[in-house]
C-alpha cells in the first residue's frame, strides 16, 4: 500500500484509538464514579486515582499511554517517511484531547503522549517517563510532573535526536500539554494545586 494512503488510514485509526476515554470505560467496568462529575472533573489517570483508587487509577494509565504507544510503534513498523510517521504518532493525542466520544473534549494527553513517544522512541520515552515520575515523586504534583517532561522534551529532543521531524513533533505535543494544563498552571502559581494523595475539595 502506498505511504500516502497508508499513512492517513493509520491517523484515522490512531484518532479513533485515541479517543476511547479509558477513564470512564474502566470506572464504568468497575462500578465506580463517573470521572466527568466527581474531582476535577477530568477522565485521566490522576483525577480517576484521587477519585477511585489505585487500580482504577492504574488501569487508566495503561490504557491511555497503550493507545499511545501502539500507534507510535506501529508508525515505526509500517511507514518510512518520518513526517507521516510523526502525523500518525500524533494522531492518538488529538484523540485523547479532543474527543469524537466526548463532544471533541477530552484528557489533558499526558499518558497518550508518553505512550507515543514511548513508540516512537523507547529511551527518549523512558526519560520523559522518569522526569514525570521523579518530578511527582518529589513534589507530589502530577501536573507539576506533566509541565517538567514537556517543557524539556524540546530540549532533550535537541540533545538526543538527528531527526528535524521528531524536534517538530516534541514542540507541538509540549504545545498541547502545556495548553491543556493552564488551568493547573494557575493553581500551582497560587499554591492552590491539589497533590497525589490529597482528596480535591
Amino acid at each position: 500500500m502506498e505511504q500516502d494512503v497508508l499513512w492517513v488510514l493509520l491517523a484515522m485509526l490512531g484518532y479513533g484509538l485515541g479517543a476511547i476515554p479509558f477513564g470512564i470505560l474502566v470506572s464504568k467496568a468497575m462500578g465506580l464514579p463517573d470521572p466527568r462529575t466527581v474531582g476535577s472533573k477530568n477522565v485521566g489517570f490522576t483525577n480517576v486515582l484521587r477519585v477511585s483508587g489505585k487500580q482504577a487509577g492504574l488501569l487508566t494509565l495503561f490504557g491511555d499511554m497503550g493507545k499511545g504507544w501502539v500507534m507510535g510503534w506501529a508508525a515505526m513498523q509500517w511507514l518510512t517517511d518520518e513526517r507521516f510517521i510523526m502525523l500518525v504518532a500524533l494522531s492518538p493525542i488529538l484523540g485523547h484531547l479532543f474527543s469524537v466520544f466526548l463532544n471533541f473534549k477530552g484528557g489533558k494527553g499526558v499518558a497518550t503522549a508518553l505512550g507515543s513517544v514511548l513508540g516512537l522512541s523507547p529511551s527518549m520515552g523512558a526519560l520523559l517517563l522518569l522526569i514525570w515520575l521523579g518530578t511527582v515523586a518529589i513534589w507530589r504534583y502530577s501536573s507539576g510532573g506533566a509541565l517538567a517532561a514537556f517543557g524539556l522534551f524540546p530540549v532533550v529532543a535537541i540533545v538526543n535526536e538527528q531527526r528535524e521531524e521528531f524536534l517538530m513533533f516534541s514542540i507541538v505535543v509540549s504545545a498541547l500539554i502545556w495548553f491543556k494544563h493552564k488551568d493547573n498552571i494557575v493553581r500551582l502559581w497560587k499554591g492552590t494545586e491539589s497533590k497525589i494523595g490529597q482528596s480535591r475539595s
